[in-house]
């Protein structure tokens, strides 16, 4: 199968509907991506809403696909999910000099790179917010509603992309996100690097200074675990804590006491996360 602009890889059938992984050239970040698919069985005869799934550190558009066990709840409630890379990919892509998973290569952190040499392929931010969905919504079953949701980095870009445009998402979601990466290391090594030293351009990026500013945010549902060992140092989900009380905007922000980091963590999970965003897209598409 091939379409205006994706080439598909790979095909599997699960749960009725299909887990496909598609490649394209894209012009934002300038290189070719890949991400992954599932269309529930109802795609089949109408357009249905989309979950996008952005994922952690030194991940891919596989590691959600392979180990959360999403299929099975997706393909129940009738809802897409849209699982993009990390980052930008390639051999003109840089990365970091000392190849750490903390930055360059499966690390763009969800933000628009100002500095040289990043700019011209960490892009992430419109990759998600613009390019990945108009193309998917114009090459596959999809309608225009949208959730969003993601772990670790990609909670952080789940957050920080809908609170930044809270008229395309429905919903928010998020497992172990970074809560706020202003006042963090992983965050402060990113940003210095991607967006310069001028801190005041990296607040565009913190969940917890967005939240404490939103006079109205969408749904927002939140899931720590306490055994998490990135909690204390990198997470600091007390900082999100903080923002929504001030902010007063109703966030559902819950410790699950003994989990950890792991995909372990997000496979108990993610039934809740999806069923939550199923009920805040109005085009509810069981079968």
């Amino acid at each position: 199968m091939t379409t205006a602009k994706l080439n598909k890889a790979s095909e599997q059938l699960a749960f009725g509907g299909r887990q496909i992984r598609f490649t394209h050239s894209s012009e934002v970040l300038h290189c070719e991506m890949q991400f992954s698919v599932f269309l529930p069985p109802q795609a089949e005869h109408k357009a249905v809403p989309a979950v996008y799934w952005l994922s952690g550190l030194t991940c891919n558009d596989e590691n959600f696909s392979a180990k959360a066990g999403a299929q099975r709840a997706a393909a129940e409630l009738g809802l897409a999910l849209i699982i993009p890379d990390t980052s930008p990919r390639g051999e003109d892509v840089p990365d970091d000099a000392d190849g750490a998973f903390d930055f360059g290569l499966g690390a763009g952190f969800y933000v628009n790179a100002t500095q040289k040499p990043w700019q011209k392929h960490y892009q992430m931010y419109d990759y998600i917010l613009h390019e990945l969905p108009a193309l998917v919504e114009a090459e596959l079953p999809l309608n225009e509603e949208r959730a969003i949701s993601g772990h670790s980095m990609g909670g952080h870009g789940a957050l920080v992309i809908g609170l930044n445009n809270t008229e395309k998402y429905r919903s928010i979601s998020a497992f172990s996100p970074v809560c706020n990466p202003t006042d963090c290391p992983w965050g402060r090594k990113a940003f210095s690097h991607y967006l310069g030293d001028d801190k005041s351009l990296w607040q565009a990026y913190d969940a917890s200074i967005l939240l404490r500013a939103k006079v109205s945010a969408p749904p927002i549902l939140v899931d720590q675990g306490t055994a998490d060992n990135f909690l204390e140092e990198q997470l600091k989900t007390q900082a999100l804590e903080a923002a929504n009380k001030e902010s007063n905007n109703g966030a559902q922000i819950r410790y699950q006491e003994g989990y950890d980091h792991s995909y372990y963590f997000i496979a108990t999970f993610i039934e809740e996360h999806l069923r939550f965003h199923a009920g805040n897209l109005s085009s509810k598409q069981n079968i």
